[in-house]
């Protein structure tokens, strides 16, 4: 049956095909604005998190410890323009899995409570277990409550700014009239 037949519904009209799935047209607007807000709410988040970083080094605490370690990995004494750079992309990147989370399932309906679990169960599995390991580091929790508290709060707000700013997407991906632009 050719593509352009009509199936009659009560209410409606939709194109045949509609029952096949979106279109790779409206997938591509879907993926678009998730891509557009991951940058935005990924720089938001990561913005935020920057002023923890001189609080917690003045009393002491260890916090951005993998960021310079991560960069050595590509450039050679990376200067702080670029390990600023490296925290924007590590933002956006970290905010993809959270802005699909909160799309496609209920957690969008307590987008701050799913943000700080998010941020948690970021810092458990990234920062705590694979960032450590990839690296020859001891475990935080092997060197202490004040090793793993800068870190996880830094990630918990980060979670939770996620949260707070993606609201006006999530509302979008919940509207039908709204829906191409948005993630589902």
């Amino acid at each position: 049956m050719p593509r352009n037949c009509k199936v009659y519904y009560p209410t409606r009209v939709l194109p045949l095909h509609y029952e096949q799935g979106p279109s790779l047209a409206v997938l591509r607007v879907r993926i678009k604005a998730l891509l557009i807000e991951s940058i935005r709410s990924g720089t938001i988040a990561a913005l935020v998190i920057v002023p923890l970083s001189p609080l917690f080094k003045a009393a002491g605490l260890r916090i951005g410890h993998y960021g310079p370690k991560f960069a050595a990995l590509f450039f050679d004494d990376p200067q702080p323009w670029l390990l600023f750079v490296q925290h924007l992309v590590v933002g956006w990147v970290s905010a993809l899995p959270l802005l699909v989370i909160l799309a496609r399932t209920y957690a969008d309906q307590r987008p701050v409570l799913a943000g700080a679990a998010y941020g948690t169960a970021y810092y458990v599995v990234v920062n705590s277990l694979a960032l450590p390991l990839y690296f020859g580091d001891p475990l935080p929790w092997q060197l202490g409550a004040m090793t793993i508290f800068p870190s996880l709060v830094g990630h918990i707000l980060y979670g939770v700014s996620i949260g707070l700013t993606s609201k006006h997407f999530l509302a979008k991906s919940r509207n039908p009239a709204m829906r191409s632009s948005a993630l589902r």
